[in-house]
């Protein structure tokens, strides 16, 4: 890696752990998306709600739901009475959850919904309509309750209130329990603002039970719990009458947390995904600078093999079979002259005491020893016929010989 890499990969690297630290040690930002489930501690969620429960209802066991009310109550145990908590920003019940809903209150079970609508089939079977009345200045909106011991108290909601309520109810059937009471400017006109009352929490026979319906969920939320508008929250609970059993719907909310893949769920925690960006970002550093400065990859090439061996073991083996010795000795013979020729320069034309002089001198031997090869090359030559053991003792001594 030349210099110039090295200064642009630590600058980058000096960036990369320059963001991370700046997102540690930022103030985490509130997050105001409504949620209302059991275990979330944001603003809009109901984890001081649900850990009072026990305190608020304490005759009852409370049972959290992770399912749809559907199977819950298809399944239950008719002779227990119970009450079903639904809390969150809208409920959108279907036809089967709502028959299910409206046997369950006909058979004296209470079921208690704060939402800001509850579905079309149970708004129809109720008879009533709820509309939202948005208002850009917050601040301006009060809850009351209609008991007489209740009337004189006001809880004031400051922030994320949408003034949802009741616009028609089946006043046959129908109690009024509770009223919102906000103010809505007009911007356009310039009109003095107008206050508007209207209920926001009532309580509805069906069979044998009842239906008690609030339209503002947000009074129920963490944020308001701890603004101290928690007496509004234990009144409202108090039209529900202690029974064996409380169900807590943790199922039908905004913020409950659906994993259907382990990418999701590392994409989901803020320090799995910066792990996983960075793994990726640095097995692409990795990949860009490697290939730059790797060399390719060279093919082997095998060497030529040297045959030379193999044939004459082809060539000794065939003579060997024949035992055409004579012919073989020959070719020794020539081969060791041409050999004696080409290295020591002598012409073997003629074997005399001269040529074994001029050889024992050259090739550094001895008198005797080259008398006795030459004087036995000679020996052959004269033979017509050969043996074996001829081929044999000739080896020995031209191999002697060169050694």
């Amino acid at each position: 890696m030349d210099k110039k890499s090295k200064i642009v990969l630590i600058i980058f690297s000096l960036v990369v752990v320059g963001i991370i630290v700046a997102e540690i040690v930022r103030p985490k930002p509130i997050n105001w998306r409504p949620s209302y489930t059991a275990s979330s501690k944001i603003p809009f969620g109901c984890y001081v709600l649900y850990n009072e429960l026990s305190t608020i209802f304490n005759g009852s066991d409370i049972d959290t739901v992770e399912e749809s009310v559907y199977d819950v109550l298809v399944d239950r145990d008719k002779s227990i009475e119970s009450n079903y908590i639904f809390i969150n920003e809208y409920i959108n019940l279907d036809k089967q959850e709502t028959n299910q809903m409206l046997d369950y209150v006909s058979d004296g079970n209470t079921i208690f919904i704060s939402a800001t609508g509850f579905g079309n089939y149970l708004s129809d079977t109720l008879n009533i309509s709820i509309e939202s009345d948005y208002n850009l200045k917050e601040g301006s909106t009060k809850l009351s309750l209609t008991h007489k011991e209740l009337k004189s108290k006001k809880f004031d909601l400051s922030r994320g209130i949408y003034n949802s309520h009741f616009t028609s109810v089946d006043s046959t059937n129908t109690t009024i329990l509770g009223h919102i009471t906000y103010l809505k400017e007009d911007f356009i006109d310039a009109k003095p603002a107008q206050k508007f009352r209207k209920a926001n929490f009532i309580k509805t026979k069906f069979g044998k039970g009842h239906f008690i319906l609030n339209t503002t969920p947000q009074a129920y939320s963490n944020f308001y719990m701890l603004k101290g508008n928690q007496e509004y929250v234990s009144h409202t609970f108090s039209y529900l009458k202690d029974k064996e059993v409380l169900y807590w719907d943790n199922y039908k909310k905004a913020g409950r947390v659906i994993i259907n893949s382990p990418m999701r769920f590392v994409l989901n925690q803020p320090a799995l995904k910066w792990s996983y960006y960075l793994m990726i970002s640095g097995v692409l550093l990795f990949v860009f600078f490697k290939s730059k400065r790797e060399q390719r990859i060279i093919p082997v090439i095998e060497p030529l093999k040297n045959s030379s061996v193999e044939f004459a073991q082809a060539v000794g083996s065939l003579y060997n079979q024949n035992k055409d010795f004579t012919d073989l000795i020959n070719k020794k013979l020539n081969y060791f002259l041409e050999h004696v020729r080409s290295h020591f320069h002598i012409d073997t034309s003629k074997l005399n005491d001269k040529t074994i002089q001029v050889l024992a001198a050259k090739s550094g031997k001895g008198i005797e020893e080259t008398k006795n090869l030459i004087d036995y090359i000679i020996k052959l030559k004269n033979k017509a016929t050969h043996t074996e053991q001829d081929s044999i003792e000739l080896n020995k001594k031209i191999t002697a010989f060169k050694q």
